[in-house]
């Protein structure tokens, strides 16, 4: 059953939702080569404890990290080890999720690790930019199909493909509540999105083709051409006329454009 929030609780969710955003901007610090997705999910799991929340992924059915760290062709569900070292030119995608005062926060972030290849940045640009459209469409009236509809367009008009086995998905008092939104479909199918709705919309777009593999871990999913892929994830409020966001990239484009500078 999908579940409507009131206002007071997406207030709420919006509170864990930033906890998550500021999480994955602590941790866009340390990336860097040299640097274990082991040591990430320590830096993360330190930052959302000492913020009075919990890790949302934690121990979730059975998984053992604070953080999903997947590299390269690791579409998601990567887990955080000490023995996976970043080097330059790596790409990462960081999945987060937190749980405050009731309510779960749940976002995703693709970080290039220095020097990344113009093919890479644009799997990254356009992934985004996926995300983007996406969330466009989550407005009171229309469906998850419109949503899935777009970000295929987007992707595939650029020369990707689209994961299909892997969804969005509704968030609230449960990490994974109806309805799942895919990011392919048919325009006007799907069900309804109604004011105070409140979903995950999360592209996964592949470079190479769209077929993925599990690994023996039976958590990372991997691309399964070995090509690489990105992630981008935001919690948004289905509202009239325009998306409520609650996630936030701000704090990790402050992190990023300082390395820059």
């Amino acid at each position: 059953m999908i579940i409507v929030k009131t206002p007071e609780e997406i207030e709420l969710m919006r509170r864990s939702n930033l906890l998550v955003s500021r999480t994955l901007a602590e941790v866009a610090k340390h990336i860097r080569p040299g640097i274990s997705t082991g040591e990430l999910d320590r830096v993360a799991e330190t930052f959302i404890r000492d913020h009075g929340a919990v890790p949302g992924f934690l121990g979730y059915q059975g998984y053992p990290g604070t953080l999903c760290t997947s590299v390269n062709s690791q579409v998601v569900h990567g887990i955080p080890s000490p023995k996976v070292i970043l080097k330059e030119g790596d790409l990462i995608s960081v999945d987060c999720g937190v749980l405050l005062d009731g309510f779960y926060g749940d976002s995703a972030f693709s970080f290039g690790v220095d020097g990344i290849s113009e093919d890479v940045r644009k799997l990254l640009r356009t992934t985004r930019e996926c995300l983007e459209i996406g969330i466009a469409q989550a407005v009171d009236g229309k469906r998850t199909g419109d949503i899935g509809y777009a970000v295929q367009q987007h992707a595939e008009k650029n020369g990707f493909s689209v994961v299909r086995e892997m969804v969005g998905h509704g968030l609230g008092r449960s990490m994974h509540e109806p309805p799942e939104v895919p990011n392919y479909g048919r325009r006007g199918t799907g069900p309804r999105l109604r004011k105070g709705m409140v979903i995950c919309i999360e592209p996964m777009i592949n470079m190479g083709r769209r077929q993925i593999t599990q690994e023996p871990d039976g958590w990372t999913i991997r691309a399964a051409d070995d090509l690489p892929s990105a992630h981008f994830e935001m919690a948004v409020a289905i509202d009239t006329g325009k998306a409520d966001v609650l996630s936030s990239f701000a704090y990790i484009e402050e992190v990023i454009n300082k390395d820059i500078s």
